[in-house]
């Protein structure tokens, strides 16, 4: 299943007002459930002829991240901005623009910081705290999932 096809089944959910979609095959099963108190769904996706694979793969990611310790003491003091959607991150408002913000530069709370491309629409990403921004964690134009960390801002 691609990504339009995830975009597509979440937006036809939204449109028609379920709580919770469930759709099995017997390739993957995929669960969409949406608040009644956020517009936007959460998605939880588990391939099943693969399952093996993607066990294995999601903790080398978690234990490159986590192996530095000195990068997770300091790390936690950071604020980490996440994706409140899947789509496509874009750093810049045009390809010929600057980047919304920068390694070292501050952001006050409702700085733009990026936009992500979902279902053709352009969503504005806001800080929602002012602080420094200590490390951008996606490439432009990259594809970002749901929850996925996006910025580190130091709040102080």
């Amino acid at each position: 299943m691609e990504l339009k096809d995830f975009q597509n089944l979440i937006k036809f959910v939204v449109k028609s007002g379920a709580s919770e979609v469930k759709l099995e095959t017997p390739d993957y099963k995929i669960s969409v459930k949406t608040g009644s108190d956020s517009v936007q769904p959460t998605m939880q996706y588990v391939p099943l002829t693969s399952a093996a694979a993607v066990p294995q793969s999601a903790p080398a990611v978690a234990d490159k991240s986590s192996s530095p310790s000195a990068d997770s003491t300091d790390s936690s003091k950071y604020i980490t901005v996440k994706s409140p959607m899947i789509g496509t991150v874009y750093l810049k408002p045009a390809p010929d623009k600057a980047n919304f913000t920068e390694v070292g530069r501050h952001v006050a709370e409702g700085n733009v910081l990026c936009i992500i491309e979902a279902m053709k629409l352009f969503n504005e990403i806001e800080s929602e705290i002012s602080g420094t921004i200590v490390k951008i964690l996606v490439d432009d134009a990259s594809p970002v999932e749901f929850d996925q960390p996006l910025f580190l801002i130091d709040p102080s």
